[in-house]
């Protein structure tokens, strides 16, 4: 368990595929991801046993629980991928998707655990992620938790009828410690 101050991180468990399937069926929670098919429980159990094969040091994919009462509630997923243990950096994905916890900060902090994780645990010197370029609040986000741009993969994404560039940004670990003392 990886703990916050609004979230939690823990790892995935099978149980959790009936959301993984419902959140990815939903055009809204899809909007901003490359998923562009339905997915089937098979397809998500599939997935979700390639995933079992990925030492956590590769990269790993976490669930993002928030407290609600005395429970703890999975409201999303994320996490580091492609974990590049020379160059000592990793791909940063998240999704919320449970879309009554929009717009309440757990995005953010989901964001921030998770670099936190990355460059305190994992000695990552750099994360990075790509965002489409019509995803103001993620880009919001994603800035306020350190991340700076670096450039523009012009029309990267062909989603909805349409090509979009991808904004290509990251955070590297000194920056990362600069903001942590502020």
């Amino acid at each position: 368990m990886i703990q916050g101050d609004k979230v939690r991180l823990r790892a995935i468990e099978r149980n959790d595929i009936p959301r993984f399937v419902r959140w990815l069926n939903d055009p809204e929670v899809t909007q901003f991801l490359l998923i562009s098919s339905p997915l089937s429980m098979a397809m998500e159990e599939k997935w979700f046993d390639n995933q079992l094969q990925i030492p956590p040091t590769s990269g790993q994919v976490l669930a993002i629980e928030v407290l609600v009462g005395d429970g703890w509630i999975h409201i999303g997923n994320t996490g580091l991928h492609d974990v590049d243990a020379v160059s000592r950096h990793a791909e940063f994905g998240i999704v919320i998707g449970e879309k009554s916890y929009w717009n309440r900060g757990y995005g953010t902090a989901a964001t921030r655990l998770t670099l936190k994780h990355g460059f305190e645990h994992l000695n990552l010197n750099r994360i990075f992620l790509h965002v489409y370029e019509n995803n103001p609040r993620a880009i919001k986000t994603y800035e306020a938790a350190g991340f700076k741009r670096e450039g523009v993969l012009r029309q990267g994404v062909y989603k909805n009828g349409r090509y979009l560039d991808l904004v290509l940004m990251s955070v590297l670990q000194s920056e990362w410690i600069i903001l942590q003392e502020k």
